[in-house]
């Protein structure tokens, strides 16, 4: 830091940005080095009159919501802001912390109700190294020389006076080439030719604006305007490269974990991985900061970690005898972790950081004031004494703090008061705005608890309808299949119909007999015959084919009084032998296709009545015939076996 440095901190008393009504006063603190030169209250006018004024080297804020609402402001803001100067936010960039853990990592206090006190320590810090500077823009800039003033309608000399005002625009314009040709800078200019002159010239120069060697400038007749490229997001940049010092954890392995702490104990960075090895390791702690310790949970150090241990140069820690289950557990408590590798790595770490912590806190309390007590903790833990660490940092420039009296308008006491009253009117301010906040949180509250009561009966009455729904879909589809039954009977019914309609019709003239065909004869086909057509007592049945049939078949035509039975197959004469006596034994009239003259057309057939008839008269006398036979036969029997019975009692009596 050079020796001189102008720092301007800020912290906001009343007011906000947001608020159009109540526009945002400031506590300013300005520094020189490292003394307090003045303080005071300003407007954010004010403000930026100062800055263009002093041209500070740094305006140190803690939160950048303080001066612009959102990033269209802060651009507006910083584009207003000298070249020369810095915006800084003391609090860090991306990742930022509260103003009270930045100030304690340099030992300074403060009274964090207290604007001036915040304002005063922003720029102690800021003037520490402490923050990151907003980068908004490009190294790119615009330079734009235009007319302050428009040559209007005029009247006899509005010639004269457009030539005096373009004349003028093209002379500056020249003036800030021959200046950007001296400095070096590469540049493209653009130039809107106009009577008597020009009336733009506008310069694009491949530099930043605080390389620009032009300032902003308005006169009579033109105006200079110089603006940077935007970035498409605000960047942070920090204002010292020096890194964090680390208490580090490793549990080496298969899976290696490791818990890197800063010099507070708090948690920064805790990772684990299969595919970590030694390198990997390295850089991952590299990107966090700068190991100070690396401890393991093991009383023998594990060579691997005393070569990441060598490799920074750090001090080795290790517990006396190896940790137990139950000490790591409670260690890591008040913390979450993925496995038990990255438990056993934090808890070395942990364990590290409670053997050092009474000898940081003694530290702290013997540091003055201003000075980085990470770096001194370092320095102190490396083996130097204290106050040869106090004096190598006092060489490098960091001093101790040099106390200056505030300047105050109406003496100490009336300035005391003011801070005071100002505290107050903050305190109370922000107690309003609080019990709006509730205000409002319990008004958000209700309209959640409404919104939740209507979404609850919004699912009820959907967990209703789709019950319902889902009863009267089971109820559509048994309704559906039953629908479905019933037409397949219908059509059914009414080929039956059809059938028996033309059964009637050739029945009418009484010449022909109507035929109901069965595919074979088998029960199966016997049970489609019965479903299509039915089968009633007195049908005459033809029967297409005969083979695989049985004598169930011909029992349930019989049964089903059939009067007759009319064969495809020539069965009565020359057809299968045994077919014909089971259909004598059931007294079921066969007969042939060829004997009755039958006519089947599809499912429907008609045999002549006489020639029916004629073969049914031909059976019953055949049948007739071969029961006197059979009969003929049995008295036959019967008188062969009294005679021979007889000629057995005769030879036994003579």
């Amino acid at each position: 830091m050079r020796d001189r440095l102008k720092v301007f901190g800020i912290d906001i008393i009343k007011g906000s940005v947001r608020s159009k009504s109540r526009r945002p006063m400031y506590a300013l603190v300005r520094m020189e080095g490292p003394a307090i030169v003045s303080e005071g209250e300003v407007s954010m006018f004010r403000l930026i009159r100062l800055l263009t004024a002093e041209q500070p080297d740094i305006l140190a804020v803690d939160s950048l919501q303080e001066i612009a609402a959102d990033q269209r402001e802060l651009f507006f803001f910083l584009q207003a802001l000298p070249p020369k100067t810095s915006l800084v936010q003391v609090t860090g960039g991306e990742r930022k912390e509260t103003l009270s853990k930045v100030a304690a990592r340099y030992n300074i206090s403060f009274d964090r109700f207290d604007p001036f006190a915040e304002a005063r320590t922003t720029a102690r810090v800021a003037s520490l190294g402490a923050g990151a500077e907003v980068i908004a823009f490009e190294n790119e800039s615009e330079i734009i020389i235009s007319r302050h003033r428009s040559p209007g309608k005029g009247g006899w000399s509005q010639n004269r006076y457009a030539r005096k005002i373009h004349g003028a625009v093209q002379r500056r314009g020249r003036e800030i080439e021959q200046e950007l040709v001296s400095a070096g800078l590469r540049y493209e200019k653009k130039e809107a030719r106009a009577f008597g002159g020009s009336s733009r010239v506008a310069f694009r120069v491949f530099a930043a604006r605080d390389r620009i060697p032009v300032s902003t400038y308005r006169g009579a007749d033109v105006q200079v305007r110089i603006s940077g490229k935007r970035l498409d997001r605000i960047r942070f940049r920090p204002l010292t490269g020096r890194p964090r010092h680390l208490i580090v954890g490793i549990d080496p392995g298969t899976t290696t974990a490791i818990a890197a702490l800063d010099l507070d104990g708090n948690l920064l960075h805790l990772a684990s991985s299969r595919q970590m090895d030694m390198s990997a390791v390295t850089e991952s702690l590299c990107k966090v900061g700068k190991p100070l310790i690396i401890a393991s949970d093991v009383s023998d150090m594990p060579y691997s970690v005393e070569k990441i241990r060598r490799a920074f140069s750090a001090i080795a820690f290790s517990p006396k005898q190896d940790m137990s289950v139950d000490s790591k557990m409670e260690l890591t408590a008040p913390f979450s972790y993925a496995n038990d590798h990255e438990r056993d790595a934090l808890s070395a770490a942990l364990e590290a950081y409670r053997q050092y912590r009474n000898k940081f806190q003694n530290l702290a309390k013997r540091v003055p004031p201003g000075h980085d007590l990470d770096e001194v903790r370092a320095r102190v833990i490396r083996g130097q004494s204290l106050e040869q660490v106090l004096g190598e940092l006092n060489e490098r420039g960091e001093e101790k703090e040099i106390a200056a009296p505030v300047v105050a308008m109406d003496g100490k006491h009336d300035e005391r008061v003011r801070v005071l009253d100002g505290m107050v009117k903050r305190l109370r301010s922000y107690v309003a705005e609080l019990q709006e906040e509730i205000k409002e949180k319990e008004y958000e509250i209700r309209r959640l608890q409404a919104r939740l009561r209507r979404a609850a009966a919004e699912r009820e009455a959907e967990l209703v309808r789709d019950t319902e729904i889902m009863k009267r879909d089971a109820v559509i589809q048994s309704i559906k299949k039953r629908l479905r039954k019933e037409e397949r009977r219908s059509r059914t019914l009414g080929k039956r119909l059809e059938r028996r309609k033309q059964a009637e019709e050739i029945a009418v003239d009484g010449e022909a007999v109507p035929l109901k065909v069965l595919d074979a004869l088998t029960r199966d086909a016997l049970h489609r015959l019965t479903e299509e057509a039915g089968v009633e007592e007195g049908d005459v049945i033809f029967v297409s084919r005969t083979d695989g049939w049985g004598r169930s078949i011909i029992k349930d035509l019989a049964d089903a009084g059939v009067a007759a039975v009319i064969t495809g197959s020539s069965v009565p004469s020359t057809g299968d032998p045994l077919l014909l006596p089971a259909f004598r034994e059931l007294k079921l009239p066969v007969f042939s296709e060829t004997e009755t003259g039958a006519v089947v057309k599809g499912k429907i057939g008609k045999v002549p009545a006489a020639t029916l008839a004629a073969a049914l008269k031909r059976w019953q006398e055949e049948e007739e015939e071969r029961e006197h036979e059979k009969q003929a036969a049995m008295v036959e029997h019967i008188f062969k076996e009294y005679k021979s019975e007889r000629g057995k009692e005769v030879r036994k009596g003579g």
